[in-house]
């Protein structure tokens, strides 16, 4: 037990160091931002800044394009958290588990070569592409809290709430697409789990939709009803993404449905 728990403070010690150095060489935070997110002293910070408490054992993650698709979503995800007034715990949890699962998964993303076409995207206008998302999505947060905070009733209040979520969400897939799309890697394929297993969690989907009352929304009025709505929304969602995973989420050799890693060819419409 006490060895387990060793390796667990190991993975949350590399989670922060990695964090630190992404918030303040990348994102332009201060070290006592970085601290304040982090839940950790300021010394601490410097100490992971010059490498001193950097853990050992982990020279991987220096060249492994897949880690900064970890480590900056949950940069955001902090920032985002300590402005709410909730603390790093469970973010930094997750984020450690996340690399210890990457070390454990030698799969890497293909890289999908651009076409020297007129079409074909610029690397550097689809960055700043997911820069502009990026931050219009968190403006996005930022206008449906403040109206989350005038609302007169919880039901209006849940909904603002719910969009601010979604896009908070967005702006954390946007920003994990940004290391991939800076370094020309325009396909990625899943690691780790089986279509088996994606099959089984579609079923128990299909049996939770079967069972769920689906007249609940014509009985109800108003804010009532568009959430009830909102989570029909989500369900079929789900189902989309399940589905998206079986036919193109998988390499043709691991037994998925379809090809992945086509090259844009053009910006997507902006939204939420």
């Amino acid at each position: 037990m006490a060895r387990k728990r060793t390796a667990a403070t190991s993975w949350v010690q590399l989670f922060q160091a990695l964090a630190a150095r992404e918030g303040v060489e990348h994102l332009g935070l201060s070290s006592r931002r970085m601290a304040e997110l982090l839940g950790l002293a300021p010394s601490a910070i410097s100490q992971y800044l010059s490498g001193k408490r950097l853990e050992r054992g982990f020279p991987q993650f220096s060249t492994d394009e897949r880690a900064p698709a970890i480590i900056r979503p949950a940069v955001e995800r902090l920032i985002a958290a300590h402005g709410e007034g909730r603390g790093p715990t469970r973010i930094v949890l997750e984020s450690a588990a996340s690399l210890s699962e990457l070390s454990r998964s030698p799969e890497r993303p293909s890289r999908a070569t651009l076409p020297h076409d007129e079409t074909a995207i610029p690397i550097r206008q689809l960055t700043k592409q997911l820069r502009l998302r990026v931050r219009a999505e968190q403006v996005a947060v930022t206008q449906c809290m403040r109206l989350a905070q005038r609302a007169g009733d919880e039901l209006t209040r849940t909904i603002l709430r719910q969009i601010a979520s979604d896009s908070l969400r967005h702006a954390e897939i946007v920003a994990s697409l940004g290391p991939y799309i800076e370094r020309g890697v325009f396909g990625a394929f899943v690691a780790g789990i089986t279509p088996k297993e994606i099959e089984v969690l579609i079923e128990g989907e299909r049996r939770a939709e079967a069972q769920a009352d689906t007249e609940l929304a014509r009985h109800l009025r108003g804010t009532m009803a568009i959430l009830v709505a909102s989570m029909e929304a989500d369900e079929r969602k789900h189902a989309d993404l399940l589905q998206g995973l079986l036919t193109s989420g998988f390499r043709p050799e691991s037994g998925g449905r379809g090809p992945s890693g086509r090259t844009p060819r053009r910006p997507g419409r902006a939204g939420h």
